[in-house]
């Protein structure tokens, strides 16, 4: 009985790399190299929950324009978050969760973004993806952030067999080497939205790392 093959993890992160190079970083990332501000990673990536780059990114700026400390934008009045951040997803739902984050950073941290996980957790609307990324975005600290792409690619490669994005993020954390968990999300991120996309991934005519991949659950493909 053949060994079974270990996946080559290291030479499919440095393809992506190189890919990763040719595109653009995901708006979150492209935001925190800006500024390194925790405040406006958070705030930004609630802003990108189940909407596009394309229009999480203007959004954020409208919003910047008017507030970029807790202080300032729980001075804002609901209407007047919507108006800046509309069209993204749930805009009116949003509204109402930075006015209620910024309030809570007031009155627990000082009005300062938290560095732990636990405490960012805490805070009422952010979820595991949101706190891994300000952690890694906004702090530099290591941490997991897994979305839809991550979920999706990690098992295409067969490198986690998960059901959810939780259970992706619990199975990276005890297999996939620390040194990796910061960039792993920005090369997935980038990686999922111009080629490993969801449906009739681009495996002929533009991966990089094609003949790595197993394309667990692929039905169709380019």
């Amino acid at each position: 009985m053949a060994a079974k093959k270990t996946f080559p993890l290291p030479a499919v992160l440095r393809a992506l790399r190189r890919e990763y190079r040719k595109g653009t970083a995901p708006v979150v990332t492209f935001i925190a190299l800006q500024t390194r501000d925790p405040f406006r990673v958070l705030v930004s990536c609630l802003l990108s929950l189940r909407t596009q780059d394309a229009t999480t990114g203007p959004a954020s700026q409208r919003l910047f324009a008017l507030a970029d400390t807790p202080q300032q934008m729980a001075r804002l009045g609901r209407e007047e978050i919507e108006r800046a951040i509309y069209p993204v997803g749930f805009y009116r739902t949003k509204a109402r969760t930075l006015i209620d984050i910024s309030r809570a950073l007031i009155e627990k941290h000082h009005g300062r973004v938290p560095d732990s996980l636990d405490d960012l957790l805490a805070l009422k609307g952010v979820g595991r993806k949101t706190a891994n990324l300000v952690l890694t975005q906004g702090f530099t600290k290591p941490g997991i952030c897994v979305d839809t792409h991550v979920h999706r690619i990690s098992n295409r490669w067969g490198y986690v067999r998960t059901k959810t994005p939780h259970e992706t993020e619990m199975a990276l954390r005890k297999k996939l080497p620390k040194r990796y968990w910061r960039e792993y999300n920005d090369l997935l991120v980038a990686f999922g939205q111009t080629i490993c996309k969801p449906v009739s991934p681009r495996c002929d005519s533009a991966c990089p790392i094609r003949r790595y991949c197993t394309r667990i659950g692929v039905k169709m493909h380019r």
